[in-house]
């Protein structure tokens, strides 16, 4: 099959990127914007992205459904598109490529399934693509040669096999050793910071796992503004090892110190907003202050 257009669910910071690198490369992007904020909307703009007015049209205008959302809506959003399929009786291929784990993954797969359409588990690896940033989409199941489009104009589409689950297991433990490490090293500098040991901390960092120290010091700063976003990450994440039989009590841990930055003012950046100036001294300060008037959520 030759797609002549993909969908965006959804245009954020993420999703918007990824449109613009199609649409840079003369594809045809559009996306359904209902219930969406203005800012995804001036993104998808920005983008070039074309907005229609329901999911039916959405679904019957394309090929190939991309669902980049944050991970507590990603059965919500293929519900929604199910429905839309069953309305017009179109099988198109959903790439469900949000950070969830294989559990929710075969989950949406048989929501999709069920509709008609036809379902592929992707894996997204990177930051938003552009500025010569790489970005990796790892992904599995039956119908990985309808996504030849996207390979073709612009985006790393990497294979990993046939069953449903692989993807989303792979970003789970990437995302474990990343964004969870983010999450305890965040409490380990609050906790330093309340017993008056922020200073020796950091200088035993700088000299005994300087790169360790240097990943932290870029990380954390930031962090603040995806904190909200990813705590349903680690709850996903959590949710992988529990079903391997292992604890899921380490990132349900993570999730609660993404909870806890949430509630901070840091929170309400976005990419646009962020003060990249502040240190990661400063980040802390104002975590450990929070927490202390606050409590730790």
């Amino acid at each position: 099959m030759t797609a002549q257009a993909v969908a965006i669910l959804s245009p954020g910071d993420m999703g918007h990127s990824v449109g613009r690198v199609l649409v840079d490369h003369g594809v045809e992007v559009l996306t359904c914007l209902e219930g969406r904020s203005d800012r995804t909307r001036a993104l998808a703009r920005q983008a070039g992205i074309k907005e229609v007015a329901s999911y039916a049209e959405l679904v019957q205008s394309v090929d190939i459904l991309l669902s980049i959302l944050v991970p507590a809506r990603a059965v919500e959003a293929a519900s929604a598109v199910a429905g839309a399929l069953q309305a017009v009786r179109k099988s198109p291929v959903y790439v469900d490529c949000n950070a969830v784990s294989p559990e929710t993954k075969r989950e949406i797969g048989r929501i999709v399934a069920a509709a008609g359409g036809r379902f592929v588990d992707a894996a997204i690896i990177g930051a938003p693509p552009g500025r010569g940033r790489k970005t990796k989409f790892y992904a599995c199941g039956p119908h990985l040669e309808d996504l030849d489009i996207l390979v073709r104009n612009g985006l790393d589409v990497r294979r990993i096999g046939g069953e449903i689950g692989q993807a989303a297991g792979l970003k789970m433990m990437y995302a474990a050793l990343t964004k969870g490490l983010i999450a305890i090293s965040t409490e380990a500098f609050a906790g330093a910071r309340q017993m008056g040991l922020y200073d020796e901390l950091i200088a035993e960092m700088r000299d005994s796992l300087p790169g360790r120290y240097e990943e932290m010091e870029r990380g954390i700063p930031t962090m603040v503004y995806r904190a909200r976003r990813w705590i349903g990450e680690m709850e996903e994440i959590a949710k992988t090892f529990a079903g391997l039989g292992m604890t899921p009590a380490v990132y349900q841990g993570a999730a609660h110190v993404y909870r806890m930055v949430g509630k901070t003012p840091l929170a309400d950046e976005t990419p646009e907003t962020l003060d990249r100036t502040r240190t990661l001294a400063r980040t802390i300060d104002i975590i450990a202050a929070h927490r202390d008037r606050h409590g730790d959520g």
